[in-house]
């Protein structure tokens, strides 16, 4: 069904208007999306790319070229290499330059200064590997103060055979979260549960987030309970998030990825995003 929908006040015609009305139950109404529907690299109007070793002591290189739309699906695909580490000193303790070579190579995307939003349905369909030492997210940070008093939403994450749903705000401990999290063991769902596409979803309003998969409840967290734990009264769940969808590998805590076999890759179908009037 092709429907003709208005966002942020541009007549568009939707190929998929009439794929998610379930997605509008509780009057949302769609305001973004990217269906991935254009080959090549991702819609630049939408998503930014990090670069180089960014966080978590993770053993994946981010570059552009890992990051690819075919056949309506966003790739990203995680790669193991062996080529040198041009930011390497020998001796460094810093965990990004002391690597004398580079093992594995992925992508992050997101869409800080692009597409920001506060509050709404936020949907994506993946497909995600499970393989040892992979860590896929879809998940959100706020726009403003450094992280984690900026508000950080997991809405998946996975990695050493389970599903994760967090939230986490910040402490009295500058880079010291407090987090809120919940997590389901892969082994509790169907069989080649991995191989199928699967719908995360998060619920935010000014009353709580809820975080699903398949519409079954993995987290819920009230907003009242979210305030920074700084004296600050900031509430980072009151502000504008910015999505970020990545593939990592290994670090502080995607485990061991020596056994498995690559290229490995995390699909996804679409972002969708619903607000209320």
């Amino acid at each position: 069904m092709i429907k003709k929908i208005i966002i942020a006040g541009i007549l568009m015609i939707s190929p998929f208007a009439g794929k998610c009305q379930q997605d509008t139950t509780g009057g949302y109404k769609l305001v973004w999306a990217d269906e991935f529907n254009t080959n090549g690299a991702p819609d630049p109007a939408n998503w930014k790319f990090e670069t180089g070793f960014v966080r978590n002591n993770e053993d994946q290189l981010y570059q552009t070229q890992n990051a690819f739309c075919r056949n309506g699906k966003l790739i990203i695909e995680a790669r193991k290499v062996h080529q040198p580490n041009p930011d390497y000193v020998p001796n460094s303790t810093n965990w990004k330059q002391k690597r004398e070579f580079i093992n594995y190579t992925s992508s992050s995307i997101n869409t800080s200064g692009l597409h920001n939003f506060q509050y709404g349905r936020f949907i994506m369909r993946g497909r995600i590997s499970t393989d040892a030492g992979l860590w896929p997210a879809f998940w959100t940070l706020g726009i403003d103060k450094p992280w984690p008093s900026n508000g950080e939403i997991d809405i998946m994450e996975y990695y050493r055979q389970k599903l994760l749903a967090n939230i986490a705000c910040g402490t009295s401990v500058p880079y010291k979260a407090k987090w809120y999290s919940n997590t389901k063991a892969l082994n509790t769902f169907k069989a080649n549960w991995s191989k199928k596409f699967h719908i995360w979803r998060m619920d935010w309003d000014t009353e709580a987030i809820s975080l699903y998969v398949d519409d079954f409840l993995l987290n819920r967290v009230a907003l009242k309970d979210l305030v920074n734990q700084d004296g600050s009264q900031f509430n980072p769940f009151m502000q504008p998030h910015y999505i970020l969808l990545n593939l990592a590998i290994g670090g502080d805590n995607g485990g061991d990825p020596s056994a498995t076999k690559f290229p490995k890759r995390y699909e996804v179908d679409y972002v969708r995003v619903y607000q209320k009037n």
